[in-house]
């Protein structure tokens, strides 16, 4: 009976180690390969060269109309079926609405697969940038509702 709660604690122990571990490399990631609302604002203020994204799923953007001016529209399923839409030698930012960046960090991570090393993902998306009073403008150009990816 000893011998079977030392493995179950142990296996409790793995099971911990494993999540944190994991968790320790998503914050890693996440700090190597995003930028704040405040850093990209002054991006765009100083006229830096920097492409900027809008990777929403279409439900997202049908739900919320407004971008950040100057960024443009790509589905995220166009994006992971054809990454050389974007740069691959520039400064890039992709930007959506999920909880914890989920559709960026997707395109981010097949994007560094493919050694895009200029992408970057915007912390906190749109509502970020809007939390920062940042300018948005209306998105009014049709769109596929395509929700499959």
């Amino acid at each position: 009976m000893l011998l079977i709660a030392i493995v179950a604690v142990v296996l409790c122990l793995a099971v911990f180690l494993s999540v944190w571990v994991s968790r320790q490399r998503t914050r890693r990631e996440l700090e190597q390969n995003s930028i704040d609302a405040e850093v990209l604002h002054g991006l765009i203020e100083a006229q830096q060269k920097v492409a900027v994204y809008d990777v929403r799923q279409p439900l997202d953007l049908l739900a919320h109309t407004e971008i950040i001016p100057g960024s443009v529209r790509i589905p995220p399923k166009d994006l992971l079926d054809n990454p050389s839409l974007i740069p691959r030698e520039e400064d890039a930012v992709v930007y959506c609405t999920c909880d914890g960046e989920k559709t960026s960090r997707a395109i981010v991570r097949h994007a560094r697969s493919l050694n895009f090393t200029r992408l970057k993902l915007l912390r906190g998306g749109l509502a970020a940038w809007k939390a920062k009073g940042y300018p948005v403008e209306r998105y009014d150009r049709p769109f596929h509702l395509d929700t499959a990816s």
